[in-house]
């Protein structure tokens, strides 16, 4: 395999994944001098599970950590109470401090699948968001108008179409702005859908008296349902999968996605997803490339022998008609475990499954109209296409 030259490197940081860097000149030429940079990302814990949307950033974080800068990496404890309105086309809803504290019980160890945790700072924003007074608020907000949070395009949507915008809402993007104050950030990481908060943090910084950051924002892509990627709607993928349902997930998305994932979501060198773009393009089966994309992420959060096996069992399974050999096994309460383990991720995603005939006996194929409370012998249920879990008594 041919070795990347560190200017090779910074181009591709520049532009995989990549929808716009603000200030590109200005990073490019920090980037080169060889300063190592304090390059900051911040995930809130809304859900248990991070999931392969979250990827693109973090393998982002990655990239500059490979390069010798220095990772900061913020649990937003403080802001998911809060809640960003960013990517929503209705006010979300706070959650507890408890809800908080269990969602990002895991969360270092899942940003360790991808991160080197020994080389990264640290954060939960309590740290200095919760210390906060109503004068230094005041003085966060004054930097920015009524006028410039309702102008965004989701904002002004819900207001026209007469739906509710907190006040409570107006506040997140001073917080997620001011987390980069905290950190001192030279460039902050996020999506396009958080453009607003990204550019709150260089106002805040340049009040504060800081070069205010870079900011590089990356592309938001599709679940496994074709719409955007998203835990409320169930269609994630998440990092904390098993292989065979990780493998399972990946092979269930559209084919219309698959160069997308190879490019954002994986490491595999471009020149190789340029070849697969264009065996696709020529008429390729996309059922080829889509298992190589499984295997390639897969071996990415697991390993090579693990996705070996996942395709494996995939075969069996999926292609000959069959129950996966290593099935999930799970004890009451089981619709705890199935949100733990990540078989689900929510509540509602269940009982749509429940309500559409989506989870059946793996064995017989009998719906279920309710997970049980209890059952008195091993029950293998299939849940969706290719989600297999074992009841336990």
């Amino acid at each position: 395999m041919k070795v990347q030259t560190d200017q090779q490197k910074i181009e591709e940081l520049l532009t995989r994944g990549v929808e716009e860097v603000i200030h590109y000149d200005s990073l490019k030429k920090k980037l080169e001098s060889g300063e190592q940079l304090r390059v900051k990302l911040g995930i809130d814990p809304t859900s248990p599970n991070i999931h392969m949307g979250r990827s693109i950033p973090l393998l982002k974080l990655r990239d500059f950590q490979e390069l010798g800068h220095k990772v900061v990496f913020i649990i937003g404890d403080f802001t998911g109470i809060i809640g960003d309105t960013s990517d929503k086309d209705a006010e979300r809803p706070m959650l507890t401090q408890e809800a908080i504290e269990e969602n990002m019980r895991t969360y270092e160890a899942q940003v360790a699948k991808i991160l080197d945790m020994s080389q990264v700072e640290f954060h939960k924003n309590s740290e200095w968001l919760g210390k906060l007074t109503y004068g230094e608020i005041g003085v966060h907000a004054d930097q920015f108008s009524v006028a410039d949070f309702i102008s965004r395009e989701n904002i002004d949507k819900r207001l026209s179409q007469g739906k509710r915008v907190s006040l409570r809402e107006v506040l997140y993007p001073l917080m997620q702005g001011y987390d980069s104050v905290a950190v001192k950030a030279d460039v902050e990481l996020g999506g396009t859908d958080q453009r607003f908060n990204l550019l709150a943090g260089r106002a805040l910084q340049e009040h504060f008296g800081q070069k205010p950051q870079d900011i590089i924002m990356g592309p938001i892509i599709n679940g496994t349902d074709g719409r955007k990627m998203s835990s409320s709607w169930g269609n994630t993928i998440a990092l904390t999968l098993e292989p065979n349902d990780m493998y399972g997930k990946v092979m269930s998305m559209a084919d219309s996605e698959i160069v997308s994932y190879f490019t954002y979501c994986t490491r595999v060198p471009l020149s190789r997803v340029h070849e697969i773009e264009t065996a696709l393009d020529g008429g390729a089966n996309p059922r080829d490339s889509k298992m190589e994309l499984a295997r390639a992420i897969v071996t990415m959060y697991h390993s090579e022998e693990a996705a070996l096996s996942a395709e494996i069992n995939f075969i069996e399974t999926f292609q000959k008609g069959g129950v996966p050999d290593d099935v999930l096994e799970i004890k009451p309460n089981y619709i705890d475990a199935l949100l733990q383990n990540g078989v689900v991720a929510s509540k509602t995603e269940l009982r749509r499954l429940l309500e559409d005939g989506g989870v059946r006996n793996a064995e017989t194929g009998d719906k279920y109209d309710v997970i049980p409370e209890a059952v008195t012998e091993p029950v293998t249920l299939k849940i969706g296409k290719r989600r297999f879990v074992k009841l336990l008594p």
